[in-house]
């Protein structure tokens, strides 16, 4: 029986549905920021030092337009570094001092995108589109 073997029933469908969840969840946090920019902007930290505007736009960069090219599987490998450095900046930075169970969701984005980068675009990408040799 398939379903108690130990091998993957499908690694390349496995791959997409991780990349749409993942890249979709990004677009939604990165959209929901982008529409209320100003308002972000007054609860937005400069915790890196390069400002509260600058770290709030790349925040949107690499949640928004990033999670829409790893939706997509579009440069994934490359895509998914900004959100893993988003990632890491939330965790171990800007919420070093809370709980685990504050920034556990930032754990979690983090340890998936290692995963997103290990993996690529997978056989259901626009990358593997582009890299066809017909």
């Amino acid at each position: 029986m398939k379903i108690t073997n130990y091998h993957s029933l499908n690694t390349d469908v496995a791959t997409l549905l991780l990349r749409l969840i993942f890249g979709g969840l990004f677009v939604y946090y990165g959209y929901m920021k982008l529409v209320s920019f100003d308002q972000m902007l007054s609860m937005f930290q400069d915790i890196i030092g390069i400002g509260i505007k600058p770290s709030l736009i790349l925040v949107i960069f690499a949640e928004f337009f990033c999670g829409i090219l790893v939706a997509i599987g579009l440069f994934t490998r490359l895509a998914v570094i900004p959100i893993f450095i988003t990632m890491f900046v939330a965790y171990f930075i800007a919420h070093a001092n809370d709980g685990f169970d504050v920034k556990a969701l930032a754990f979690v984005f983090l340890l998936l995108s290692i995963v997103i980068f290990i993996l690529g675009g997978g056989k259901y990408s626009v990358d593997r589109l582009l890299s066809r040799k017909d």
